[in-house]
């Protein structure tokens, strides 16, 4: 067997730093609370944006400290270097560690009894946060793969082509879950031509089933380029069509979604859109007034709509027609 001399070097992602696209002194409804951002705007579904480290916010938020929240996502910084504007995103192991317990642990105690928990996190990070939260009591639903086909090049390893998604619930309520609302057509319809799949009693609409615990298909791959979600200066941006699976699935109108990393502001732009109250907290105030401006403005896409189409990968051999739900 051939021994490799060293180790494979850490993971680096080399970028320019973020420039927002919007000044966040000309950013609408901003006001100065406590030495801290909060950006508010009225509505059907209420939107709240604070602005600095999620840690002590997530004890502050009247919501998180009243553990009312149904549904929280967080794309955590993967500490890969990035050249963030504000966060340090190269802390030493045990620290990034200390941080992410930290933060988890904070959400865990925010959600209401039955609320669900989505973590986006890469395979450096993945186990611990999957232990830590069985240690908590949190029960996995789902260790699902986003799989996207354009991973950095390197030669020191496999290229890198996922990232883990990781559901949990938590215990003492009762969860949400919503197949019908994210339903596909199954690839026994759209590739293979199998009329069972119209006449099945599974309880899903004739040709349709839940997706699949790997996500890949249209408008799931790597938000990059001229992509029409693309946010200039945005690293590791997740597809709308990503957050509008998760949101759908566990969550209700009316309902109230927190996500600890802001970013982009792509899980406020999809919960805000259907329908479902809104809190982001965002450690740079230029992310924060930039997200605000993309929430406002919408989803890039119609959300909510039926997938007929599916996620099928393979040349398609024989269709069948579906009707519409």
């Amino acid at each position: 067997m051939e021994e490799i001399e060293g180790k494979p070097s850490a993971r680096k992602r080399t970028a320019k730093a973020h420039a927002a696209g919007l000044d966040p002194a000309r950013a609408p409804s901003i006001a100065r609370t406590d030495s801290r951002l909060e950006i508010k705007t009225e509505g059907k579904a209420a939107l709240r944006i604070h602005v600095g480290d999620c840690r002590p916010l997530l004890r502050e938020i009247p919501e998180c400290r009243g553990r009312a929240v149904d549904l929280i996502f967080a794309d955590p910084p993967f500490n890969w270097s990035v050249p963030y504007d504000r966060w340090e995103d190269n802390l030493p192991h045990n620290e990034y560690l200390d941080f992410t317990y930290e933060w988890v642990g904070l959400c865990c105690d925010a959600l209401r009894p039955g609320g669900a928990l989505w973590v986006n996190i890469p395979d450096d990070w993945a186990a611990e946060i999957v232990l830590f939260l069985k240690k908590r009591g949190l029960a996995m639903v789902n260790w699902c793969i986003w799989h996207y086909r354009f991973g950095q090049n390197n030669k020191s390893r496999f290229i890198s082509s996922k990232v883990h998604v990781l559901y949990f619930v938590k215990g003492g309520g009762t969860h949400t879950w919503n197949p019908f609302d994210i339903a596909e057509a199954s690839d026994r319809a759209t590739t293979y031509g199998d009329k069972r799949t119209l006449s099945k009693k599974d309880g899903m609409p004739a040709g349709m089933r839940v997706p699949m615990d790997v996500w890949y298909g249209p408008n799931l791959g790597r938000v990059q380029g001229n992509n029409k979600e693309r946010r200039s200066r945005h690293h590791n941006q997740l597809p709308e069509a990503y957050l509008e699976r998760v949101v759908l699935s566990t969550s209700n109108p009316g309902d109230l979604v927190v996500d600890p990393f802001l970013g982009s502001g792509t899980t406020g732009v999809v919960a805000h859109a259907l329908g479902r109250r809104f809190i982001g907290t965002e450690f740079s105030a230029e992310n924060a007034a930039s997200a605000f401006e993309r929430i406002q403005a919408g989803p890039t896409r119609p959300l909510g709509l039926p997938n007929t189409t599916g996620s099928a990968i393979f040349k398609v051999r024989k269709a069948l027609s579906i009707a519409t739900p």
